[in-house]
């Protein structure tokens, strides 16, 4: 069975690619563009994975900005459905929240 990620990257390389509102307000929040956020899929590492996740499967992972800094992208495909990939929200991480790799959350 293929993962959430592998599903997410082959649907953004067909350019099956829904971005939600929310997503666009947090993409213009912290000052990223959608594309260089599609365009990042294909180098994303897995942090978290919500198969189960109620609204669809979904992952949280780990991308580049077009500096090469860190972003944490939610991507989800909507439950039931086999397309397309929607990219649920985007944002810069909080050093204060996660470890130096931006992979772990920091214990309270």
């Amino acid at each position: 069975m293929m993962s959430t990620l592998k599903k997410i990257i082959a649907l953004c390389k067909k350019q099956d690619i829904r971005i939600s509102e929310h997503g666009y307000d947090e993409l213009a929040n912290d000052n990223l563009t959608a594309r260089e956020v599609v365009s990042g899929v294909l180098d994303a590492i897995l942090i978290e994975d919500y198969p189960e996740h109620k609204k669809g499967a979904s992952v949280l992972v780990l991308q580049k900005d077009k500096e090469g800094k860190p972003i944490h992208v939610v991507w989800g495909i909507p439950r039931g459905y086999e397309k397309p990939a929607v990219l649920i929200t985007a944002y810069r991480p909080d050093p204060e929240l996660w470890d130096n790799s931006f992979m772990e959350r920091k214990s309270k």
